[in-house]
Protein backbone atom coordinates (compact mmCIF):
# COMPACT_ATOMS: atom_id res chain seq x y z
CA UNK A 1 0.00 0.00 0.00
CA UNK A 2 1.54 3.26 -0.91
CA UNK A 3 2.14 5.48 2.56
CA UNK A 4 0.62 8.38 1.42
CA UNK A 5 -2.96 7.04 0.56
CA UNK A 6 -5.67 7.19 3.08
CA UNK A 7 -8.04 4.43 3.24
CA UNK A 8 -10.92 5.27 5.72
CA UNK A 9 -14.89 5.04 5.34
CA UNK A 10 -17.20 7.17 5.75
CA UNK A 11 -20.53 5.39 7.32
CA UNK A 12 -22.68 6.39 4.24
CA UNK A 13 -24.20 3.11 3.24
CA UNK A 14 -21.96 2.58 -0.20
CA UNK A 15 -21.03 -1.26 -1.10
CA UNK A 16 -19.26 -3.25 -3.97
CA UNK A 17 -21.34 -5.75 -5.77
CA UNK A 18 -19.89 -8.97 -6.82
CA UNK A 19 -16.34 -8.00 -5.55
CA UNK A 20 -13.20 -9.58 -7.45
CA UNK A 21 -9.74 -10.00 -6.15
CA UNK A 22 -7.97 -7.15 -7.59
CA UNK A 23 -9.77 -3.86 -6.07
CA UNK A 24 -12.73 -3.84 -8.55
CA UNK A 25 -15.91 -4.71 -8.49
CA UNK A 26 -18.85 -5.13 -11.28
CA UNK A 27 -20.96 -2.69 -9.66
CA UNK A 28 -20.76 -0.24 -6.42
CA UNK A 29 -24.49 0.46 -5.07
CA UNK A 30 -24.52 4.38 -3.20
CA UNK A 31 -27.52 4.69 -1.15
CA UNK A 32 -28.38 7.86 -0.63
CA UNK A 33 -25.11 10.07 -0.83
CA UNK A 34 -25.25 13.28 0.65
CA UNK A 35 -22.01 14.29 -1.63
CA UNK A 36 -20.80 13.73 -4.90
CA UNK A 37 -17.10 14.54 -6.36
CA UNK A 38 -16.14 14.29 -9.69
CA UNK A 39 -12.61 14.37 -10.91
CA UNK A 40 -11.44 15.26 -13.70
CA UNK A 41 -8.81 12.91 -15.57
CA UNK A 42 -5.53 13.28 -13.11
CA UNK A 43 -2.24 12.68 -14.97
CA UNK A 44 1.66 11.59 -14.36
CA UNK A 45 2.58 15.53 -13.79
CA UNK A 46 3.91 16.78 -10.03
CA UNK A 47 3.25 20.05 -9.24
CA UNK A 48 6.22 21.37 -10.80
CA UNK A 49 4.81 19.60 -14.24
CA UNK A 50 7.42 17.02 -13.76
CA UNK A 51 6.03 13.58 -15.54
CA UNK A 52 8.38 10.57 -13.97
CA UNK A 53 9.90 7.80 -16.11
CA UNK A 54 8.49 4.32 -16.57
CA UNK A 55 4.93 3.25 -15.90
CA UNK A 56 5.32 2.22 -12.36
CA UNK A 57 5.88 5.56 -10.89
CA UNK A 58 3.29 7.11 -13.24
CA UNK A 59 0.66 5.10 -12.41
CA UNK A 60 1.68 5.66 -8.67
CA UNK A 61 1.91 9.60 -8.99
CA UNK A 62 -1.89 9.43 -11.02
CA UNK A 63 -3.17 7.82 -7.55
CA UNK A 64 -1.57 10.67 -5.39
CA UNK A 65 -2.88 12.97 -7.76
CA UNK A 66 -6.88 11.35 -7.17
CA UNK A 67 -6.31 11.37 -3.68
CA UNK A 68 -5.42 14.80 -3.04
CA UNK A 69 -8.56 15.74 -5.07
CA UNK A 70 -10.73 13.68 -3.14
CA UNK A 71 -9.13 15.03 0.04
CA UNK A 72 -9.75 18.50 -0.86
CA UNK A 73 -13.17 17.52 -1.38
CA UNK A 74 -12.81 16.11 2.40
CA UNK A 75 -13.12 12.51 0.79
CA UNK A 76 -10.87 9.38 0.82
CA UNK A 77 -10.06 6.03 -1.65
CA UNK A 78 -13.03 4.55 0.04
CA UNK A 79 -15.70 6.90 -0.94
CA UNK A 80 -14.49 6.06 -4.93
CA UNK A 81 -17.73 4.31 -6.42
CA UNK A 82 -16.24 4.64 -10.26
CA UNK A 83 -13.20 4.61 -11.52
CA UNK A 84 -12.14 5.18 -15.43
CA UNK A 85 -8.49 4.31 -16.50
CA UNK A 86 -7.16 5.48 -19.86
CA UNK A 87 -3.92 3.40 -20.75
CA UNK A 88 -1.93 4.21 -23.65
CA UNK A 89 -0.71 0.96 -24.36
CA UNK A 90 -2.17 -2.62 -23.45
CA UNK A 91 0.75 -3.51 -22.41
CA UNK A 92 0.18 -1.86 -19.59
CA UNK A 93 -2.57 -3.40 -17.86
CA UNK A 94 -1.07 -6.36 -15.36
CA UNK A 95 0.99 -3.17 -14.22
CA UNK A 96 -2.01 -1.09 -14.05
CA UNK A 97 -4.17 -3.66 -12.10
CA UNK A 98 -0.98 -4.74 -9.72
CA UNK A 99 -0.80 -0.95 -8.27
CA UNK A 100 -4.51 -0.20 -8.32
CA UNK A 101 -4.61 -3.47 -6.10
CA UNK A 102 -1.63 -2.12 -3.66
CA UNK A 103 -3.09 1.45 -3.60
CA UNK A 104 -6.98 0.58 -3.10
CA UNK A 105 -6.47 -2.92 -1.57
CA UNK A 106 -9.69 -4.68 -0.65
CA UNK A 107 -11.97 -1.35 -1.51
CA UNK A 108 -13.57 -2.15 -5.11
CA UNK A 109 -14.94 0.59 -6.77
CA UNK A 110 -16.59 0.01 -10.50
CA UNK A 111 -13.75 0.18 -12.49
CA UNK A 112 -13.16 0.61 -16.17
CA UNK A 113 -10.10 0.40 -18.61
CA UNK A 114 -9.61 1.78 -21.77
CA UNK A 115 -7.13 2.02 -24.20
CA UNK A 116 -6.63 5.19 -25.47
CA UNK A 117 -4.32 7.48 -27.07
CA UNK A 118 -3.61 9.77 -24.30
CA UNK A 119 -3.96 13.94 -24.80
CA UNK A 120 0.52 14.18 -24.19
CA UNK A 121 2.30 11.08 -25.58
CA UNK A 122 4.63 11.52 -22.56
CA UNK A 123 1.66 10.45 -20.41
CA UNK A 124 1.47 6.44 -19.97
CA UNK A 125 -2.06 6.70 -18.01
CA UNK A 126 -4.89 9.54 -17.16
CA UNK A 127 -7.46 8.60 -14.49
CA UNK A 128 -10.82 10.32 -13.70
CA UNK A 129 -13.03 8.92 -10.98
CA UNK A 130 -16.13 9.70 -9.19
CA UNK A 131 -16.35 9.54 -5.24
CA UNK A 132 -19.97 10.08 -2.95
CA UNK A 133 -20.04 10.49 0.85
Amino acid sequence: MLGTLLLTRNDMANKAINPQATSYAQAHLVEAPTRWLFVSGQVPADDAGKVPEGFDAQCRLVWRNVEAQLRAGGMTLCDLVKVTIFLSDRKYREANTRIRHEVLGGHAPAITVLIAGIFDEEWLLEIEAVAAA
